[in-house]
């Protein structure tokens, strides 16, 4: 089995198993995304969650949050944790939004980057989940099953698992690829026990289960 035929067997099981898997950070607008993308790093999405209400209930828009005191949205982001870079960098992005593109999120990858806080696993959430644009998220739960199932080889750094997988996803199963490994991970191949590799779906092509990539293009 090639990587490219595994990938798309991982995809279909998956797809199976987490039909409605999507983003669990909360939002209604792309700028709020972004917001809790970066409040979200060493974070959980539902600690965000909570916290974001009473940052939108003071500051509603892009404008307020952007004129607002850095250490007002510290007080209140606090509790997700490094709150003062994280207040920060909401506080700068905010602020480039309205001085560079009109108070909208642009929607070019490469724009994205510059915007203070986002990396290219922010810029491609935004771009998958916002914008429907070919993305592939590597956070830790894609880096860590993508080893585990054999589509990657042993690789750790973020962008060359971004790279490698671009060569091996459809383009346009990236996005949902990433959010039903997150969910995968949570509920199986967990990171903090055993994985529970009965229960798993890929459990028969999984190479960390015992299944070799014989005849496998690298």
């Amino acid at each position: 089995m090639t990587k490219e035929e595994l990938a798309l067997e991982v995809i279909r099981r998956l797809k199976e198993d987490y039909p409605d898997a999507g983003c669990t950070l909360d939002y209604d607008q792309a700028w709020k995304l972004l917001v809790s993308v970066r409040l979200a790093a060493q974070c959980t999405d539902a600690r965000v969650n909570v916290v974001v209400e009473d940052l939108y209930a003071k500051y509603p828009d892009i404008k307020s949050l952007a004129e607002a005191p850095v250490d007002e949205i510290e007080a209140i982001v606090r509790p997700c944790g490094l709150g003062r870079s994280k207040a920060r960098d909401i506080s700068a992005c905010m602020k480039m939004l309205m001085e560079d593109y009109g108070g909208k999120v642009p929607d070019d990858f490469q724009a994205l980057l510059k915007l203070p806080g986002v990396g290219r696993k922010s810029a491609n959430l935004i771009m998958g989940d916002v914008f429907g644009k070919p993305a592939i998220v590597t956070d830790t739960h894609c880096i860590r099953l993508t080893n585990r199932i054999g589509l990657v080889d042993n690789i750790k750094e973020p962008k060359k698992v971004e790279m490698a997988l671009w060569k091996i996803i459809p383009p346009e199963e990236g996005s949902d690829f990433c959010h039903r490994l997150v969910f995968h991970g949570r509920e199986i191949c967990t990171a903090r026990t055993r994985p529970h590799c009965d229960r798993c779906c890929l459990k028969d092509i999984c190479r960390k289960n015992g299944v070799e990539e014989q005849g496998t293009k690298r």
